[in-house]
């Protein structure tokens, strides 16, 4: 099974489908945003006559004639068509592309016509509300005025061409007011188009009637081809400026540059259709033209990256293409005079620009077609875009009527919603990734957990099997010091019959305390210090109280010791019972105290008598002192220390333990 293809049912990740219900739902609103617009250019094309529809009366039948111009000129304030000649009216039905005089057409010289359109309005008055006039659209490279009644109501340029007239739709409002530009009832409609003679023009169906009743078809063409294309194109942007800076953080990854230039060239290319400014600059027509080309060649880079064929022929050839372009086109070259200054070089343009799109889309398709889909997504929105653009260049050359749509326009759209979709799979894909990832190392954890358990219990197993057999070899060495030491010489007591019944009671006596300090050793103390005293005091308390030796008992809290463990309690106990020994063999006392103190690194447990004092220097010495060296070399074993201070009133022994042991 691939990773991050899961079977819902048994419960895992369902996150593939989810990334193909999300691919759907893109492909499902990139096809209703086609086939809307292609619907609402369909019946745009059907021609209708001229009628009302409630407040608002469709213009259909003109009349129309062409004048010699020397120049484009400012529109007077007043006009009447009377004074144009009589016998050169020709009917026309809108919406309709003029022709033009092409064969007087030069180049090299500014030829420029004024073409007439005249309008009959039925009977339309205002009672409702103002007046207004909506066109859809005036196809021209020059200027546009339109007369209502004679008088100038609009002029969509001060002087000079327009430049971007084909997507921007015309609303005139005519006032009715005394001050008003125009007198109600509206008569007549003259529209007045300055164009070069080799540009045709082209003029949609006219509406006149109230605010109202027109509002809506201007609002839904200025969105549709105006607003939503920018606003899809500034998504686009924007997504693009978020690669750039992600690309700043991953110079190695090219393809987050790719995108920005992506999304900046798709921009750029695609201003004119929806600024709202007339544009009349050269070098703006410059930027927006060539930016078509430049998407091309950003795109066919992507493309190469994606399946993995550097294609150098082809890439050689669109960029020689893209960079010819941008030089002829420049408004500083003098070559083509009419570049790009008019537009009448754009048919031309998108006519090379389609064929490279085209080119760039079958080259991709093949090179991507068992290699990558993502590449195989991308030519195909290629593809698309070639299409939409297809029917840009028929809205210049007049194929489509004037009423039409510019579809170029969304082509940012097609493009967004492609790479979008990319986006979401990448993103979809990375988060199976880490997902079976997770999983895989979720598997491992526990194979490793499950490892190291049974590992843990061997060694568990282990540590106890040592724990056992170390107490053994302690409990053997101690009965073997002790216990066995003090039994031999009681045996060879008994074997030689020198000694006294009473000497043997004491040997064995000291055999079986020897034996229960063992005992007592092995009991949990939990690092209790007094609790180890308590017992030992358990333990010789009844042997005390037989001698007449009274036991002074003045213990205090003392610091738990971490490091007291059963071979370090035996060695206190010894240590202990050997002092309270030697006291009742060769003191003579009849009282003995056992206190405890604390200092800052040491606990103290003290065992004075009211008997007998000696010489502890001289004892020391001698082979006497004996047992005094093997309390001093027990309490080395603990790290610790034991002194004596002896006088006539009796001797203090004291044993230093550390709180804490390295």
């Amino acid at each position: 099974m691939r990773p991050g293809c899961w079977d819902c049912r048994k419960g895992e990740p369902v996150t593939r489908y989810r990334a193909r219900f999300v691919a759907i739902a893109v492909l499902a609103f990139s096809a209703a945003l086609l086939i809307v617009a292609a619907v609402w250019h369909l019946g745009s094309d059907r021609p209708h006559p001229s009628g009302s529809s409630g407040d608002a009366v469709r213009l259909t039948q003109a009349e129309w004639q062409s004048t010699d111009a020397p120049d484009f000129t400012a529109p007077p304030a007043t006009f009447d068509f009377y004074t144009l000649p009589d016998n050169a009216w020709r009917s026309a039905t809108l919406p309709t592309a003029l022709p033009s005089d092409s064969s007087l057409a030069s180049p090299l010289v500014k030829d420029i016509r004024t073409t007439w359109v005249r309008l009959s309005v039925p009977e339309l008055r205002s009672a409702q509300g103002p007046l207004a006039l909506y066109i859809s659209r005036i196809k021209t490279d020059g200027t546009i005025a339109v007369y209502v009644n004679g008088k100038l109501v609009h002029r969509a340029q001060q002087d000079g061409p327009l430049w971007n007239s084909l997507f921007m739709p015309l609303w005139i409002t005519l006032a009715h007011d005394p001050g008003a530009a125009v007198d109600v009832p509206v008569r007549e409609v003259l529209v007045r188009i300055e164009h070069t003679s080799g540009n045709p023009v082209a003029v949609a169906s006219v509406w006149a009637g109230t605010e109202e009743a027109l509002r809506g078809r201007y609002y839904l063409r200025t969105w549709l081809q105006r607003e939503l294309p920018a606003m899809l194109s500034a998504s686009f942007l924007a997504v693009g400026i978020f690669a750039l800076f992600v690309w700043t953080k991953r110079r190695h990854e090219t393809g987050y540059l790719l995108f920005f230039s992506l999304a900046i060239t798709s921009f750029v290319g695609h201003l004119h259709y929806y600024v709202s400014l007339p544009i009349t600059s050269d070098w703006f027509a410059w930027l927006t033209i060539n930016a078509i080309f430049w998407l091309i060649l950003v795109v066919h880079f992507f493309l190469c990256q994606m399946h993995g064929r550097p294609l150098k022929v082809l890439t050689w050839a669109i960029t020689g293409v893209t960079l010819l372009i941008t030089v002829l086109t420049l408004p500083v070259v003098a070559v083509l005079p009419v570049l790009p200054s008019t537009p009448v070089i754009i048919p031309l343009i998108y006519a090379i620009s389609a064929i490279m799109a085209t080119v760039v889309c079958l080259v991709g398709i093949v090179s991507a077609w068992r290699r990558s889909r993502e590449a195989r997504l991308v030519a195909a929105c290629v593809g698309i875009c070639t299409l939409l653009g297809v029917v840009d260049w028929m809205m210049h050359n007049n194929v489509l009527s004037p009423e039409g749509w510019f579809l170029g326009a969304y082509m940012n759209a097609v493009t967004f919603c492609a790479f979008g979709l990319l986006m979401v799979r990448r993103y979809v894909n990375a988060i199976s990734e880490v997902e079976q990832m997770n999983a895989n190392l979720a598997q491992r954890l526990e194979a490793r957990e499950a490892e190291l358990e049974v590992s843990h219990r061997l060694l568990r197993e282990a540590a106890l099997r040592q724990t056992i057999s170390d107490e053994r070899r302690r409990l053997m060495q101690d009965m073997h010091d002790g216990l066995g030491s003090s039994l031999i010489s009681a045996i060879r007591a008994v074997e030689r019959g020198g000694e006294r019944d009473i000497d043997v009671s004491h040997i064995l006596k000291s055999c079986l305390d020897d034996l229960k300090l063992t005992i007592d050793s092995m009991e949990p103390v939990e690092a209790d210090l007094l609790l180890l005293l308590a017992t030992l005091r358990f333990r010789l308390e009844p042997r005390l109280e037989g001698t007449g030796v009274a036991l002074l008992w003045e213990v205090k809290e003392v610091p738990a010791l971490v490091w007291l463990d059963p071979s370090s309690a035996l060695h206190i106990l010894r240590i202990v019972q050997e002092s309270i020994a030697n006291v009742l063999h060769h003191t003579r006392a009849n009282a003995i105290r056992v206190s405890t103190a604390v200092d800052d690194n040491n606990v103290q447990v003290s065992i004075e008598d009211n008997g007998e004092g000696f010489d502890v220097e001289r004892v020391l010495r001698s082979t006497v002192g004996r047992g005094l060296h093997n309390l001093q070399r027990r309490a080395r074993t603990l790290d610790g220390a034991v002194a004596w201070h002896s006088g006539p009133g009796g001797t203090r022994f004291t044993l230093t333990l550390p709180l804490r042991r390295a």
